[in-house]
């Protein structure tokens, strides 16, 4: 016996619905709480006295009790029923976004995040899971496109959401506001996502030792890519994580490979098209995490803006998502799979690299059109390798699927904000230095780019500088080698996806 207890669901269309749009505002519950936060930690440092040097903990602690819960899904969902974890898990979140709430110190701030990310991540792919169980195969491009919606919008919306609490009411507001979503999506979930019979004798079963070692993987590759670009990837602290990432993750393996119900099933991977899909949400993490990670911090430390103004400026990329959200649909009911996921990465490669002609002068107008492409381009990269990966399974292997799936994307999101880390700490040095050159040689290209008045500069060398110009053109420079490092990682993101449309060639085509 699968998931659902029977081999059809016997659920109304409109039960179906309603379960499924709450579990769908669920997820985007619990995907907007990693993004709600970060334009709010000035916030949080002084309501709670937290050193600068410990905010980060606050998202980090997060997301690594997400990607920690993620593979547990797929041992929890049989036992506890999919409306059953569901149910479980957010009423989890609910009640440790109140302790988020009521938090008086960083210490108790952070162990409620580690609770509020460890049951968020059980109700992603808990989500993606319900599209295979609650509709049949001709009907799942729509509920499938609603819930690739609910998860792209809400780390678009996030950083404005998150200002708009902190500035209109209290920082507080943050977590309180998942309250009143997360029960109503509860009660409406256990009322209409019943499917199969709980068989809690199996959670007996549940391999505790690969747990731990999953665990241990995991947190440590999630710690080893935040810390990694902070140390110049170097450093005892960094080595021993990185050790215990690499032993975690032969452990994992090993142990998946070795017994009789892993936590996840590794072999899954043996099938072309899942593999070729998987990777695909890896990149997509990547670029997508990675870009709404890269936007703000330029508004902020370049452009200077407050967090509704970033929160604005990137709306662009959800509005264009929803508006093509039905186009996507309709188009994969209809073109090869192959040819769609091509298209998509395509333009998300082209709105990444769009950005990499970035200068300090760039605001909403030349943002504009770069964020319009990704929008544009999210659901057709979704829609495809979402199918690719899941359809052909069923029962227990569905919800294993899935888990995989889903931690690929937000693996791809770890490391792609990582490597935006250490481009963004490390390149900067080296752009600076090469437009003092510049600019001392009389180069007008440079001087237009720094913002310095051209009459000056007509390639003939400037020679000696007095302090006064040197104090008035520093943070100009700097500026402008900031910007410069912002457009490496553009293109860096960029060529990633633009290499990734290797990988549609292994989805399964349509026929």
């Amino acid at each position: 016996m699968g998931i659902t207890g029977d081999s059809t669901p016997k659920l109304s269309p409109a039960a179906a619905w309603a379960g499924f749009l709450a579990m769908c505002v669920g997820m985007f519950m619990a995907i907007l709480d990693i993004q709600v936060v970060a334009s709010s930690l000035p916030a949080l440092r002084d309501a709670l006295a937290i050193p600068a040097d410990r905010l980060s903990w606050i998202q980090t602690a997060y997301l690594v009790a997400e990607v920690v819960a993620i593979p547990l899904t797929a041992r929890l969902t049989r036992p506890l029923t999919l409306g059953g974890l569901f149910v479980a898990a957010i009423l989890g979140f609910v009640a440790a976004s109140l302790g988020c709430a009521l938090s008086t110190g960083f210490g108790s701030l952070v162990g409620f995040r580690i609770v509020q990310g460890f049951f968020g991540g059980m109700v992603i792919p808990a989500v993606f899971t319900a599209v295979f169980v609650l509709f049949p195969a001709d009907r799942r491009v729509v509920p499938t496109t609603v819930a690739g919606v609910f998860a792209m919008l809400a780390p678009t919306l996030g950083p404005v959401v998150g200002g708009y609490l902190t500035e209109t009411l209290s920082w507080h507001w943050l977590f309180l506001v998942n309250l009143g979503p997360g029960v109503v999506a509860a009660a409406v979930a256990a009322r209409c996502v019943r499917i199969g019979r709980p068989e809690p004798r199996l959670l007996r079963r549940v391999d505790l030792a690969g747990l731990l070692f999953a665990a241990v993987f995991l947190a440590g590759l999630e710690l080893t890519l935040k810390q990694g670009p902070e140390r110049g990837w170097a450093g005892p602290v960094v080595w021993a994580l990185a050790a215990a990432c690499a032993t975690g993750a032969a452990a994992t393996v090993w142990r998946c490979l070795q017994h009789r119900e892993p936590l996840v099933d590794l072999r899954a991977f043996a099938d072309r098209p899942f593999a070729a899909a998987c990777a695909l949400s890896f990149v997509l993490g990547a670029g997508l995490y990675g870009a709404t990670y890269l936007l703000p911090l330029y508004l902020g430390f370049v452009r200077g803006h407050g967090p509704i103004a970033i929160g604005t400026t990137m709306m662009v990329t959800g509005a264009a998502q929803l508006l093509a959200a039905p186009v996507a649909a309709w188009a994969e009911r209809r073109c090869d799979p192959r040819w769609l996921a091509g298209l998509g990465y395509a333009l998300f490669a082209a709105g990444l690299v769009s950005n990499a002609w970035t200068t300090p002068a760039t605001d909403f107008d030349g943002l504009f059109w770069p964020q319009v492409l990704r929008g544009v381009a999210v659901m057709l990269c979704l829609l495809p390798t979402t199918a690719a990966a899941l359809e052909r399974f069923t029962g227990d292997a569905l919800a294993n699927a899935s888990a995989l799936f889903n931690l690929l994307r937000n693996l791809g999101g770890a490391v792609g904000i990582a490597v935006v880390d250490t481009i963004l700490s490390r390149r900067p040095a080296g752009h600076g230095a090469a437009l003092v050159e510049r600019l001392q040689a009389g180069g007008r290209d440079a001087a237009g780019f720094v913002g310095l008045p051209l009459d000056r500069f007509d390639g003939t060398p400037l020679g000696p500088i007095d302090e006064t110009t040197r104090a008035y053109v520093a943070p100009l420079v700097e500026r402008a080698a900031l910007v410069m490092a912002f457009n490496d990682a553009w293109w860096v993101l960029g060529i990633v996806f633009a290499v990734s449309l290797v990988l549609v060639l292994g989805i399964r085509g349509r026929g």
